[in-house]
């Protein structure tokens, strides 16, 4: 059996976990998110957060339209100290981008009552990745305090790949490792990180802060953006580069091969306009079962893509080599 065939877990010590509760938290992140919230159901104990059901992707923008971060977000429904029934959203975002999100957001409190925190101390997040093993998902699930979050799943080596975030908060088990069927192999981080590159789904991180209006890296086309549900900031630009055309760069999947893996914002070239990036990398991973290909998340411009070569670093950089996306983009 091959690494690939197996159901593996993997720390997620990249990852963060921000909550936002209090009886007033649907309106504040309604207005803050690209993606509606008011929709999002909340997730019963025991069970799995479905995707685009109880929970779905979003971004944060600067007020000129540019994305701060990137989230999966789900809700739950926690008794507060006066025992009222209020709504709990957690928000999983690059763990470099927590603390500097948690403030940003924070900002825009005033009078609501809401409570935002940074769970980066507080909790341990892992990786799920199979390919058909739903007792394992059942037994996982039915752990106190355990939350697990459903991702879409990905097309690569001829067979889907199912993805799950799990994560423990409070008085979760000590080491999850321990309580998992024996089916279940702890790894390194190296078929996730590769799935999550394939999947063509952007996590911005910090090395790609404010580096682009969400179409920029389709997220309108991951259902990411509702465009109906009213302001948020930067909505106006978004919304504007929706509807005028004005979208002229895109996220791609690309390969390249005997290089080490580079750093997320790391810019591309374009063969005959060396004088200026045609975009950056943004993210990447080793092929976990050939070592000398590294996959990458780009986002470049679309023009560049028609003729010519796209090189890695520098003009005169390795050549990447471009893979089909796995899904449809939207036309702007």
């Amino acid at each position: 059996m091959t690494p690939l065939e197996t159901t593996t877990l993997t720390k997620l010590d990249y990852w963060s976990l921000i909550t936002v509760t209090g009886p007033d938290a649907t309106d504040f992140l309604q207005n803050q998110l690209t993606n509606s919230v008011q929709s999002i159901t909340a997730t019963p104990t025991g069970s799995i957060a479905q995707v685009n059901q109880q929970h779905r992707f979003a971004g944060y923008c600067s007020a000129k339209g540019r994305l701060q971060a990137s989230f999966w977000v789900s809700r739950i429904d926690i008794r507060s100290e006066t025992g009222e029934i209020i709504p709990e959203y957690r928000l999983l975002v690059s763990k470099d981008l927590a603390s500097f999100i948690t403030k940003r957001l924070s900002m825009f409190v005033l009078r609501s009552k809401v409570k935002i925190t940074d769970k980066s101390a507080a909790i341990k997040l892992y990786g799920l990745t199979h390919t058909g093993d739903k007792e394992v998902l059942r037994d996982i699930s039915a752990l106190e305090n355990i939350q697990v979050l459903e991702l879409p799943a990905v097309k690569a080596n001829q067979a889907f790949f199912h993805r799950h975030i799990i994560y423990a908060l409070g008085a979760a088990p000590e080491n999850l490792e321990k309580h998992l069927p024996n089916q279940v192999i702890t790894a390194s981080s190296e078929i996730w990180d590769w799935l999550e590159v394939i999947s063509g789904i952007p996590r911005v991180t910090e090395g790609t802060l404010e580096k682009f209006v969400p179409q920029m890296i389709n997220m309108e086309s991951l259902n990411g953006i509702d465009f109906k549900k009213g302001c948020y900031p930067g909505q106006e630009v978004v919304a504007r580069s929706q509807y005028r055309g004005t979208i002229k760069r895109r996220l791609q999947i690309a390969s390249i091969e005997h290089v080490d893996a580079p750093t997320t914002g790391s810019d591309i070239f374009h063969s005959e306009d060396i004088e200026q990036p045609c975009g950056m990398v943004v993210l990447s991973a080793k092929d976990p079962i050939n070592p000398q290909i590294i996959h990458l998340q780009v986002e470049c411009k679309l023009e560049a893509l028609l003729q010519g070569q796209i090189h890695l670093g520098s003009p005169q950089g390795p050549i990447l080599t471009f893979d089909q996306l796995p899904y449809a983009l939207i036309e702007i």
